[in-house]
C-alpha cells in the first residue's frame, strides 16, 4: 500500500533544545502540529488528550498556527548535528505525519536517517496497519524507537504479536495488573511510580524497542485524567 508522500516544507516542527519538563529531564524534545500528524482514529483525539491542557496546549497551538517551529528539513538538520548517543524525544505533542492514516514514508526515512547513532524515539496511535507497522518496524530496527500506544492491555498483547515495543494509558483509580491478558509482564512508568525522582532521561525504557516484550503503563493523569479514565472503560 502507498501513500502520497508530503513536502517536507509543509509540516511544522517545533524544537525545544532542553527541556524544561520534570517528567521527561534535560533533553531536547520536539512538537508537530496536529494536522497531518495526529491520527482521526487516535481515542483521545477531541476528549482526554493531554497536550490540550495547560501550557504545552498554547505552545500547540502557537506550533499549528506556523509562530513557532520549523520544517521537517530543519528537523532532521538538528538532529544530523546532535552528539553521539544524545537521548532525544520525538512528539511531546503531535504524532507521525501521514496521508489518510498512512505513516508517511519519506518523512520518516529522513528522520531515521538523521537520528543514526543518536537515541530518538516517540509514540505513536496510528492504526496498526500493514503499511504502518512495516514503517515503524523499519524504524526501530535502525535505531528510532517508535511506540505503539495502545488503550487495552489487550491490544497491547496484539501489538506485540507484531513484533512492536508497546505502551498503555491505565485507569489511575484502579489497581494496574502486573500482566497482559497474554501473560506480557506491565511496569507501571517508572516516572510515575518510583519512590525516588525520575525522569525519561535517566530511565529510558521507552527508547528500548527490544525490551522483551515488556508493556509501559501509563496512568492517566492531569487535568485530562477523568475524561481518560471514562474513555479507558468504553
Amino acid at each position: 500500500m502507498k501513500t502520497a508522500l508530503i513536502d517536507p516544507q509543509s509540516v511544522r516542527v517545533h524544537i525545544t533544545v532542553k527541556s524544561s519538563n520534570k517528567k521527561v529531564g534535560p533533553v531536547p524534545v520536539t512538537t508537530s502540529q496536529k494536522a497531518k500528524s495526529c491520527p482521526l482514529t487516535c481515542p483521545f483525539i477531541n476528549k482526554g488528550c493531554y497536550a490540550k491542557s495547560g501550557p504545552l496546549a498554547l505552545h500547540w497551538a502557537k506550533v499549528e498556527k506556523g509562530e513557532r517551529g520549523g520544517n521537517w528539513n530543519d528537523l532532521c538538520e538538528f538532529v544530523q548535528g546532535l552528539p553521539l548517543s544524545q537521548f532525544w524525544r520525538m512528539n511531546q505533542a503531535g504524532d507521525l505525519f501521514n496521508t489518510g492514516g498512512l505513516i508517511d514514508t519519506g518523512l520518516l526515512n529522513s528522520l531515521v536517517k538523521a537520528n543514526k547513532n543518536k537515541k530518538g524515539y516517540t509514540y505513536t496511535h496510528h492504526v496498526l496497519n500493514a503499511h504502518n507497522v512495516s514503517q515503524i518496524k523499519k524504524a526501530n530496527k535502525k535505531g528510532f524507537t517508535i511506540n505503539a500506544s495502545c488503550q487495552s492491555l489487550a491490544e497491547c498483547d496484539k501489538a506485540i504479536a507484531k513484533g512492536l515495543p508497546t505502551v498503555c494509558v491505565v485507569d489511575s483509580d484502579k489497581p494496574t495488573p502486573k500482566t497482559t491478558p497474554a501473560g506480557h509482564k506491565v511496569l507501571v512508568c517508572p516516572a510515575q511510580s518510583s519512590a525516588r525522582h525520575t525522569d525519561c532521561n535517566t530511565c529510558r525504557l521507552c527508547s528500548n524497542a527490544e525490551r522483551n516484550n515488556l508493556v509501559i503503563a501509563f496512568k492517566a493523569h492531569g487535568t485530562q485524567k477523568k475524561a481518560v479514565n471514562e474513555l479507558i472503560a468504553q
